[in-house]
């Protein structure tokens, strides 16, 4: 009968195999637990129009804005939520109606929507975003832009159901 030493190194390392295989023996995933939702930004809802459409494309193009959907505590993807874009950019002002629409997240959460670039309005470049469906807290994002030049915009949401 052989002898197996335990030492702490080999029961840490053990141990951690047992936590990341699972009763399974399988590896899983390590998922974000405990994330906190995204709060309301100040400013975000400014010349926000509820139910704006979903379109393929805001106007003319050339500017991305992204970004992902999780959902808040254990950070999973949230596929098909709607999520509003809406800017000041150099065919519209963020009033105007033809600067706003609406795109949906694919199956890892992600979202991406062309539209004209973005430019300064009140001294920054900036868009808005809105999460404003029922079945999670709606939140609005106002995102700065580094520089005016940039041609594209990132911003993620982390939604707390409703």
């Amino acid at each position: 009968m052989k002898n197996t030493l335990f030492t702490r190194r080999t029961l840490l390392a053990t141990g951690g195999a047992a936590l990341t295989t699972g009763a399974s023996g399988m590896l899983v995933p390590a998922r974000a637990q405990g994330l906190a939702p995204t709060p309301t930004m100040r400013g975000g809802a400014n010349n926000y129009r509820p139910g704006a459409p979903i379109v393929e494309r805001i106007g003319g193009g050339g500017f991305w804005m992204t970004g992902t959907v999780r959902r808040a505590g254990d950070g999973a993807p949230l596929p098909g939520q709607r999520i509003q874009i809406w800017a000041h950019t150099t065919e519209g002002h963020e009033r105007d109606p033809q600067s706003h629409g609406a795109t949906l997240t694919d199956a890892n959460g992600e979202f991406r929507l062309e539209m004209p670039q973005i430019v300064p309005a009140f001294g920054q470049p900036h868009g808005h975003l809105a999460y404003d469906d029922d079945a999670f807290e709606t939140v609005f994002l106002r995102p700065i832009m580094p520089s005016a030049s940039d041609t594209s915009l990132s911003a993620h949401f982390v939604l707390q159901p409703a």
